[in-house]
């Protein structure tokens, strides 16, 4: 699960500016091992010890990292772009209601009204701005093209992440919303 990426070198003593991809940054500040992963790299994330970790007060929505022996501006490049992950066993229980992206990301639609037959499967989820009020939308990929479906009570009426399933109620003419004319 990724938490921050790393942005750059920061300061002289080692240390690494991090943008925070984390609804719980404050955590961050307590752990003492995290795993540095390549993007799209089939090399295995690898385990890096944390000296010390704090939330940025200049740079809102970053972090500070100073990892285990890395002792200068030199050192600390080197990890620039790479993704800082915990284990899926590490990650905040969410109150009932409220989703990791990453377990709707696949999870198969089917219409309440034909639970047998797929409509698709989520492929993303789209939040609305910050400071903008709005609905997650749940990005269907169909055989007919992509459905966008508000993550709403009255529309998702079942999530079961365990079991990658969610049911849904189509309001009428959703499905047309997205056609090409």
């Amino acid at each position: 699960m990724i938490v921050a990426r790393v942005l750059r070198a920061r300061g002289n003593k080692g240390e690494v500016a991090a943008e925070l991809l984390t609804d719980f940054p404050e955590r961050l500040t307590q752990l003492r091992e995290v795993f540095l992963a390549v993007p799209n790299s089939a090399a295995a994330p690898r385990a890096v010890a944390v000296q010390s970790c704090w939330l940025s007060k200049n740079h809102a929505g970053q972090a500070v990292f100073h990892f285990g022996n890395v002792a200068s501006i030199a050192d600390a490049e080197k990890f620039r772009g790479m993704e800082i992950l915990l284990p899926i066993g590490q990650r905040v229980t969410l109150p009932a209601g409220q989703y990791f992206v990453s377990d709707l990301v696949g999870c198969a639609v089917f219409e309440k009204s034909s639970p047998e037959t797929p409509l698709g499967a989520v492929s993303d989820v789209q939040f609305p701005g910050e400071n903008v009020a709005g609905t997650p939308v749940l990005e269907v990929s169909t055989a007919g093209g992509e459905l966008l479906v508000p993550l709403a009570e009255d529309i998702c009426t079942r999530i079961d992440v365990a079991n990658h399933r969610i049911e849904v109620v189509l309001p009428d003419g959703l499905r047309d919303l997205n056609r090409p004319e």
